[in-house]
């Protein structure tokens, strides 16, 4: 699996923003005002994709003769996850990140869609929460990729030496 593509992701949330916009320009009279539920079922996401990414770069990161303590009651370091579950919450990361960009590009052909109307107090109350969602999910996009981020493998000294010419004996 390869890490997500930042260019990519941008175009997902393009493509999707221009085909909400074309939807709703003849479609946003029947829908119902927009819930601003997802704000923070969003920002909730990000900050356990956040945690989750910090706690597993710190047990990746460690090294194996390291016996530093974690508190004052001089518990043991942690010990080092599982490849499989790093696996897993790699491919939850990229998952995640790709969803978040289809949702921000959603909710931001809704607020393209309104500017408008803003006049109007249901469209600029639909403005606002779409805007705070999309706001919402790039945020998620950005925990997201640091889940990802954090799932490497860290480079090895051997690592470094073949990047730069050494051959692999």
């Amino acid at each position: 699996m390869k890490p997500s593509r930042p260019l990519f992701l941008v175009a997902v949330v393009v493509v999707i923003a221009v085909i909400t916009w074309a939807v709703l320009r003849s479609a946003y009279l029947s829908l119902p005002p927009l819930p601003w539920t997802a704000v923070p079922t969003l920002l909730l996401l990000a900050l356990g994709e956040a945690f989750t990414g910090l706690n597993v770069l710190r047990r990746i990161r460690r090294k194996p003769t390291d016996r530093r303590t974690v508190d004052a009651a001089r518990k043991p370091a942690p010990k080092p996850l599982d490849p499989m579950a790093v696996a897993r919450l790699a491919a939850l990361g990229k998952a995640s990140a790709h969803s978040a960009a289809v949702i921000a590009g959603v909710f931001a052909g809704f607020a393209i869609s309104l500017v408008g109307a803003l006049e109007k107090s249901t469209p600029r109350h639909d403005f606002f929460v779409s805007g705070a969602t999309f706001l919402a999910a790039v945020v998620l996009v950005a925990a997201a990729f640091f889940l990802e981020y954090a799932c490497r493998v860290p480079k090895g000294p051997d690592d470094e030496h073949q990047g730069h010419g050494a051959s692999r004996a």
